[in-house]
C-alpha cells in the first residue's frame, strides 16, 4: 500500500469547486456521490461510502468500509466512519435546507433510487450525471500525464507481440501472454464502463475468421469469447493459423486512467481487402484528427469518416459487418471507458481542450477484422496521440 500513487489534494479540491460551481449553477443545494468510479475522481479513495457535496461549504467523506483505507488515500478533511445509513441525510442537512439534492441518477438501480428518496424525504432527488460526466471529461494535466503513462504500458506490450505469436497455439493462450505483459508492468484490472451491461474485461484477441463473430458489446469487433457466458466475446479456443490476421485492441488502466489501441499482426500473408482496409482505416484516422479543433461537432467527424468508407464502398464492413455494425467512431476515456466525447451518429458535443479519447476506424469482412485504434488528448490546436507503437501491419 505504501506504493500506491496517491491523487494529490490539489487535485482533489479543484474536483470539488467545479462540482460546486456546476451545482450552483443548476441551483442544487448539495450532491451525494455513490458510485465507486465518482467516489474515486472526487476523493482519491473508492472504499464503500458516500461523498456528501454542499453547494457551499465542506464536503463529508462518510465510509462504511474500509475507514482505516479512506483515511490514508482521501486529501478530504473530514472522513467519518459510518455505522448507520441515516447518517448520510443528517451529515447533508447539518450543512443546510436541502431543498434539492443531486444522486447519479445514470447508475443507481430504481429500488436503490426510492430508498434513497424516501431515506432523503425532505430532499426532492435530480439527476446530477451530466453535471458529473462533463466535469470529468476535462482532464488536468496530473490525469493526462496518468494516461501517458497507461499509454506507454500499451505501447511496450504491443512491441512484446511478434515474439509471443506462433501458429497453432490457441487465442486464448496469446491473450493471456499478452494480458501478463499489461498486469506485470502495472494494469489494474478489468476497464470500469458506466453504461448498463456493458461489462469488459481487458480487451480482444480475434484470429482469421473469429474476428467478425458478433457478439453483444456494443463495439465493431466481438470475437467467440470461451463461452456464451460472462464476457462472451473476445478470444476464444481457436487455434491461429496461417496466413490468417491478428487482431488484438486492449485497454490498459494505470492507477485509475485507462487507455486504448489496437495493432494488427500477420502470420503470412494476407487478401488485398484486409489490405486494403487497413490503409483506409488509417487514411480515416488522418483525415478525421486533421479535421478536429475545439469547438468541432463531434458527429461531424463520424460523419466524414463515413463518407471515406463509402468512397471506397465499404460502408457495410465498416466498424462491424452487417447489422452488426455500430453507429460510432470514437468515445471518451479517462476512469471509464465510455466517457464523453462520443463521436457518433446523431450526437451533437463540441470538442473541448482537455478531453481524452480513443478513436478505432476498423472494417470486419468473413476472414476477419482489421484496422486501428489510438488514445488520443484535445490541445489547443489539435489531437495529441498518446498510444504510439508502429501502426503498420506486422508480418510475423
Amino acid at each position: 500500500m505504501d506504493n500506491h500513487e496517491l491523487t494529490p489534494k490539489s487535485e482533489i479540491d479543484a474536483r470539488i469547486r467545479n462540482l460546486q460551481k456546476a451545482l450552483n449553477e443548476a441551483s442544487i443545494d448539495g450532491a451525494v456521490i455513490t458510485q465507486f468510479v465518482d467516489l474515486f475522481y472526487f476523493t482519491g479513495t473508492s472504499q464503500s461510502g458516500h461523498l456528501f457535496v454542499p453547494a457551499h461549504g465542506s464536503p463529508v467523506l462518510l465510509i462504511r468500509k474500509s475507514y482505516t483505507r479512506a483515511l490514508k488515500e482521501s486529501s478530504i478533511e473530514n472522513i467519518v466512519e459510518m455505522k448507520s445509513m441515516k447518517e448520510v441525510p443528517a451529515a447533508a442537512y447539518a450543512a443546510g435546507k436541502m431543498a434539492k439534492l443531486g444522486f447519479e441518477l445514470d447508475v443507481i438501480p430504481y429500488n436503490t433510487y426510492k430508498f434513497y428518496a424516501k431515506l432523503f424525504g425532505e430532499s426532492e432527488i435530480t439527476d446530477i450525471s451530466p453535471i458529473i460526466k462533463n466535469i470529468r471529461a476535462i482532464k488536468s494535466p496530473y490525469e493526462i500525464g496518468m494516461m501517458k503513462k497507461s499509454a506507454a504500458v500499451l505501447d511496450a506490450a504491443f512491441s512484446e507481440v511478434p515474439a509471443m505469436i506462433k501458429t497453432g497455439m490457441k487465442e486464448i493462450e496469446l491473450a493471456s501472454r499478452f494480458e501478463a505483459t499489461l498486469r506485470s508492468r502495472g494494469y489494474g484490472g478489468g476497464a470500469r464502463m458506466r453504461a448498463f451491461n456493458q461489462d469488459f474485461f481487458y480487451g480482444n484477441v480475434n484470429t482469421g475468421a473469429s474476428g467478425s463473430v458478433p457478439t453483444y458489446f456494443d463495439g465493431p469487433v466481438g470475437g467467440p469469447g470461451l463461452s456464451p457466458a460472462n464476457n462472451p466475446g473476445g478470444a476464444g479456443w481457436k487455434e491461429i493459423g496461417k496466413d490468417e490476421v491478428v487482431y488484438i485492441d486492449y485497454t490498459c488502466v494505470i492507477s485509475g486512467y485507462t487507455t486504448d489501441c489496437a495493432r494488427i499482426f500477420a502470420t503470412g500473408k494476407l487478401t488485398d481487402r484486409l489490405i486494403e482496409a487497413h490503409r483506409i482505416s488509417l487514411e480515416i484516422q488522418n483525415e478525421t484528427t486533421s479535421m478536429m479543433k475545439p469547438g468541432i461537432n463531434c458527429m461531424d467527424v463520424y460523419d466524414k469518416s463515413v463518407e471515406i468508407a463509402k468512397k471506397y464502398g465499404l460502408e457495410n464492413n465498416y466498424m462491424g459487418i452487417g447489422p452488426d455494425r455500430v453507429k460510432f467512431l470514437g468515445h471518451g476515456v479517462g476512469l471509464e471507458l465510455d466517457e464523453f466525447p462520443i463521436f457518433a451518429k446523431g450526437l451533437e458535443l463540441e470538442l473541448k481542450p482537455g478531453m481524452t479519447f480513443a478513436m478505432e476506424p476498423k472494417f470486419v469482412f468473413e476472414e476477419g477484422a482489421i484496422g486501428t485504434e489510438n488514445t488520443f488528448v484535445m490541445t489547443e490546436t489539435g489531437p495529441e496521440a498518446l498510444t504510439l507503437s508502429t501502426e503498420d501491419i506486422t508480418y510475423i
